[in-house]
């Protein structure tokens, strides 16, 4: 037996009230909390690396005084050993270790205790040189870090007044973590101490503020539950309510007025859009022939010669072609006066290539190249309908071209073994990427007339036809419609 899964219900309105102002003082609570613990890091160790700077500076002042008493510049370190008594009371004097290297990394004073970071007999490596010479002002500080202490290894190179430089000075700063920690963990149990009493004070504050707050947007929304469009609604009506739920009740109050207003004008909205629609439909329709019969009339008017050996087929041709849009647009009629849908295809075996041929007769030849690689291609369609997508889509492409540029439009008929493509290319501006999904919707248009329904009635007329349409654009370079509809 197959039990159905219910959903858990939607956290309410006043667990939320409850949890947000809980969560509000936790965040509050953490940020502080980190804030703090950041800035006093960066106190205490601005404190101690700006104490051992000051350390530093002054065993640097005292060194440079002994060097200059002593005339030491350029000396080997066995001159330098013979002065190694004033050089060890630096120690004494600021109560500090430290040691002095030549600037290969040789050990010329050494009055530090064994660390881990000299070896090889308290000689500086390469590494640590390279480090210390391509430093900034030529200072180097290395960061050690552990449980009890922290240990800064300080390289400085000393220089003369002329700034040259002569000895490498290392110096050693320890720092306690150990108080830093136990004054940062003294402050973080203060501050929990009241955030916990916060805590519990806001606790009791969200508990009652939300059990008043939703007492009256239950009632609100047991009534917006029974809310119709269809039916007549009742008002809220609430005692001693807040100025807020009072506001809300108005508004609610004001919209089942509204709601009343809109239902009426949303039953004669919605048929003057269906008659507008229709509107639109029929007016496409009829306006789609009169385009290919005012240029078939120009066209004959340019080309007719009262004198050719030809006449009698011309008129003919002419006559035809009157003949089929007429006859279109009163079929549009009469779909339009039964209101039923607009006229379905009558599928009869026509010749597709010569049909298309007199669909793109209709148009200036001087733009318009037609193509086929077949003589004749005989398929089952509607022939009024399918001049109706060729001229519509070769009006398409000469519009798409920009003005001051020489239209360049193909028609090409290419038979394949299961299916016959129809290709309209041209050198137009082509389908811009961010329109490329909407180009075969109903009402969509880039053209400033029109009602944007050629290319939906396109597709629905192909389709018809059970053929496919799609198309390759290039921005700037042209469009290339492509149809494909099956052979039998």
């Amino acid at each position: 037996m197959i039990r159905s899964f219910k959903f858990p219900k939607r956290v309410s309105f006043r667990t939320r009230l409850f949890m947000v102002m809980i969560g509000m003082l936790i965040i509050a609570g953490l940020m502080i909390l980190g804030t703090t613990t950041i800035q006093y890091e960066s106190q205490r160790e601005n404190y101690h690396l700006g104490r051992l700077a000051r350390k530093e500076s002054q065993i640097q002042r005292h060194i440079a005084y002994l060097v200059q008493k002593h005339n030491l510049m350029n000396q080997p370190p066995q001159v330098w050993e013979q002065y190694s008594t004033d050089f060890e009371k630096i120690n004494s004097i600021h109560s500090v270790q430290y040691s002095l290297f030549t600037l290969d990394g040789r050990p010329l004073f050494i009055y530090h205790s064994s660390l881990e970071i000299i070896a090889n007999n308290y000689e500086l490596n390469d590494t640590l040189l390279d480090k210390i010479i391509t430093s900034k002002q030529g200072s180097y500080i290395e960061h050690y870090p552990s449980e009890l202490d922290n240990f800064h290894a300080s390289y400085k190179i000393l220089k003369d007044t002329s700034n040259t430089p002569y000895a490498i000075l290392f110096f050693p700063y320890f720092e306690d973590v150990s108080i830093s920690e136990n004054e940062l963990n003294t402050f973080i149990e203060n501050l929990y101490r009241i955030y916990i009493l916060l805590l519990v004070g806001v606790i009791l504050i969200a508990y009652f503020l939300s059990k008043f707050v939703t007492r009256s947007l239950d009632t609100i929304k047991v009534r917006m539950g029974k809310m119709r469009l269809e039916k007549k609604n009742e008002k809220i009506h609430l005692n001693n309510a807040t100025r807020e739920i009072d506001s809300l009740v108005n508004s609610y109050n004001k919209m089942i007025d509204d709601l009343a207003e809109s239902a009426e004008k949303l039953a004669k909205t919605e048929r003057q859009q269906a008659w507008q629609e229709m509107a639109r439909q029929v007016a496409h329709e009829i306006k789609n022939p009169l385009t290919p019969m005012r240029l078939t009339i120009q066209s004959f008017q340019h080309q007719y010669d009262p004198n050719g050996p030809d006449n009698k087929k011309k008129l003919n041709d002419f006559s035809t072609l009157l003949i089929q849009q007429i006859d279109t647009m009163s079929e549009v009629a009469e779909a339009f006066s039964n209101f039923a849908t607009l006229p379905k295809p009558k599928m009869k075996d026509c010749d597709l290539v010569e049909v298309t041929q007199m669909a793109v007769n209709i148009f200036d030849q001087e733009h318009i190249v037609f193509s086929s690689d077949q003589a004749h291609s005989y398929h089952n369609l509607d022939r009024t309908q399918w001049i109706r997508v060729i001229t519509n889509l070769v009006q398409n492409a000469l519009q798409s071209v920009p003005k001051g540029r020489t239209p360049q439009i193909g028609v090409q008929l290419t038979t394949e073994p299961n299916q016959t493509l129809l290709s309209i290319m041209d050198n137009g501006n082509g389908i811009p990427k961010e329109i490329e999904d909407k180009v075969f919707e109903p009402k969509f248009t880039t053209k400033t007339s029109g009602m944007g329904l050629g290319l939906g009635i396109v597709k629905n007329i192909i389709k018809s036809h059970e053929g496919t349409i799609r198309y390759v654009s290039k921005k700037g370079k042209g469009t290339t419609f492509i149809i494909a509809l099956p052979r039998s």
